[in-house]
């Protein structure tokens, strides 16, 4: 069984592509569950937001499932509707170090990304906050 660090019981490293590869596989296979089952009307396996369960409230990642539901069958309006800051800065930026943690793994190197250091840290905090904040106060 391997750990996260990448490093098996046997002490013998994973090739580095073996958790992107997966994280690719798993993410192909829930859009393909999700492509059947319509987040819209609810049911099905896919969990409530635990924030907004508790609180009532919209999270910065809430709609996120939504969202992708209607970019898989191509409508990107809804998308945009459901979280737009999600569609319009989380999924180039994921895809973006998702893409460069797949090359690096198949060219044999490892890749941890960083948002930039503290200043990254806090711009990305500070989008999420104000998004949640405009959203409970305009939703």
């Amino acid at each position: 069984m391997s750990r996260v660090s990448g490093v098996t019981r046997a002490g013998r490293r994973l090739h580095p592509s073996v958790l992107p590869l997966a994280t690719l596989a798993a993410g192909l296979a829930g859009s393909v569950y999700l492509w059947h089952t319509n987040p819209h009307e609810g049911g099905g396996l896919l969990p409530r937001c635990p924030f907004n369960w508790a609180t009532g409230l919209l999270c910065p990642a809430c709609g996120g499932t939504r969202m992708a539901y209607d970019l898989l069958h191509g409508d990107v309006p809804a998308a945009l509707h459901d979280n737009a800051v999600l569609l319009l800065l989380g999924l180039p930026l994921g895809a973006w170090i998702g893409g460069r943690w797949l090359y690096e793994g198949l060219r044999g190197r490892r890749y941890r990304p960083t948002l930039g250091g503290r200043a990254g840290m806090v711009t990305v905090v500070g989008i999420a906050v104000v998004w949640a904040v405009v959203r409970n106060l305009t939703g």
